[in-house]
């Protein structure tokens, strides 16, 4: 399975689930600590929120330490089953944290502890119900098109996933004439979907800015266990690139991340020109299929079955 320059993706917030990360936890020891780990650092028992029926795996203040925990003690898992040491990583919004991890750039235990803070001031960032987000769907979708159709509305493009999916966040009551306005903008590229999703919040847009100098107080902390030197192998959400070498600016940009595009298609396309092979490790596996709108294989790790069915193959 391991590849000189292979490169591992994870998957952030939406890609939860109850029971996520259970079949590794009760096999894999590794596993099993990495939960305990998460557990001690943030003072509530991190495995049972993620392996039972609890209501609070959807809130973004427990969703996101939770599916790190689990995307780590997946990988930590797999890499103590096989010879698999990737070479560059990435993540999407949430998992660039994770990713962060896998590279060695930042400590577990403190960027758990980070990640459950990052969650919570999301979720009080804008008042309940007054924000909402939304996927615009086209089988060429022009990102171009999509920011002069919004540019007027108190509304943003929140994720950048693919040529056939951007995500757009902003005001509830402006969506209609949104969704109005994409669909005839994009009439003409085929068949047309406009998906509001089940969020408690507008991420990634211009409402995030209330809470990012508070977020950046938090992202300050961490700055006595980053290693600039490993970050650059993480592609940033922000800039669509690989990290650089500079501590402050690593720490800019995360702070920015909150309220600007994740550039995930930029990602991908930075990733795939440094590895042919690509995993995604995570509790769901959203980004494979924007994988492959560029022609690129992505193959997902969801279950410890699905690992070892690949151990068997690769």
């Amino acid at each position: 399975m391991n590849h000189p320059q292979c490169a591992v993706v994870f998957p952030g917030q939406g890609s939860q689930r109850p029971g996520m990360g259970k079949d590794f936890h009760d096999h894999i020891p590794v596993s099993r600590r990495i939960f305990e780990e998460a557990s001690d650092a943030l003072g509530w028992n991190v495995a049972a929120l993620c392996f039972g029926e609890d209501g609070r795996l959807n809130l973004t203040e427990y969703a996101q330490p939770c599916i790190l925990t689990t995307e780590i003690a997946m990988l930590r898992g797999i890499e103590s089953r096989c010879d698999f040491k990737p070479r560059w990583f990435g993540g999407h919004s949430l998992g660039e944290y994770t990713a962060l991890i896998a590279a060695g750039a930042l400590p577990f235990a403190e960027t758990v502890k980070i990640v459950h803070t990052r969650g919570h001031l999301m979720q009080e960032a804008a008042p309940l119900g007054t924000g909402t987000m939304a996927a615009v769907i086209s089988p060429r979708l022009d990102l171009d098109v999509v920011e002069r159709a919004i540019r007027d509305l108190p509304i943003d493009v929140a994720n950048d996933n693919s040529a056939q999916q951007v995500v757009i966040s902003g005001e509830r009551k402006a969506m209609p004439l949104a969704e109005k306005r994409l669909a005839g903008d994009l009439s003409g590229e085929g068949p047309f979907r406009f998906v509001n999703l089940n969020v408690s919040a507008p991420f990634h847009s211009r409402f995030m800015t209330t809470i990012q100098d508070v977020f950046r107080d938090a992202l300050e902390f961490l700055l006595r266990y980053l290693s600039p030197r490993k970050a650059v192998s993480v592609t940033s959400n922000f800039t669509g690139h690989f990290h650089l070498e500079d501590m402050s600016k690593i720490i800019d940009h995360l702070t920015l991340q909150l309220s600007h595009t994740v550039r995930w298609r930029d990602n991908m396309k930075a990733l795939s020109q440094r590895s042919g092979h690509i995993y995604e490790i995570g509790p769901g596996r959203p980004l494979r299929d924007f994988f492959r709108t560029l022609d690129v294989a992505c193959q997902s790790i969801t279950t410890l079955s699905s690992a070892e069915r690949m151990f068997k193959t690769t």
